[in-house]
């Protein structure tokens, strides 16, 4: 058994709504579960650069780290990976342009919090989603 540390996954994850309040939500590819977009700080990357690439590439957004509004550290279980735990610096983004799935995202959706529960959540979505409605 490894120590905790190897246990960790640091991410940086969008909570990323329209102008109506609906969130996007995304999934990847070969799994069930929907989440924020967003994915894995990189060495030497800061939690903005982090998220301002990988919202590029698996929703093809273009942003600048000025339009992210910061939410917290948020930690929860990692939804695919059992035994990891997601510690996220979770930005908030509004939007108003459309979105497609791409690299590692199967479907990108946009939800009222309503659809959002009839949905298989990641478990730092739900938490999420849960405290701030």
């Amino acid at each position: 058994m490894q120590g905790n540390a190897a246990n960790v996954l640091k991410i940086a994850a969008a909570v990323v709504s329209d102008p109506d309040g609906r969130l996007l939500l995304v999934r990847k590819h070969n799994t069930s579960f929907y989440m924020q977009p967003g994915g894995k700080i990189d060495a030497g990357e800061t939690a903005l650069e982090a998220l301002c690439r990988e919202l590029q590439e698996e929703i093809g957004l273009h942003i600048s780290e000025d339009q992210l509004i910061p939410l917290g550290m948020h930690s929860a279980p990692a939804a695919n990976e059992p035994g990891v735990t997601l510690e996220a610096d979770l930005f908030g983004l509004v939007i108003d342009v459309s979105v497609k799935a791409a690299a590692e995202i199967a479907e990108a959706i946009w939800v009222t919090r309503e659809e959002a529960w009839q949905l298989p959540l990641a478990p730092l979505t739900k938490e999420y989603i849960a405290v701030n409605h």
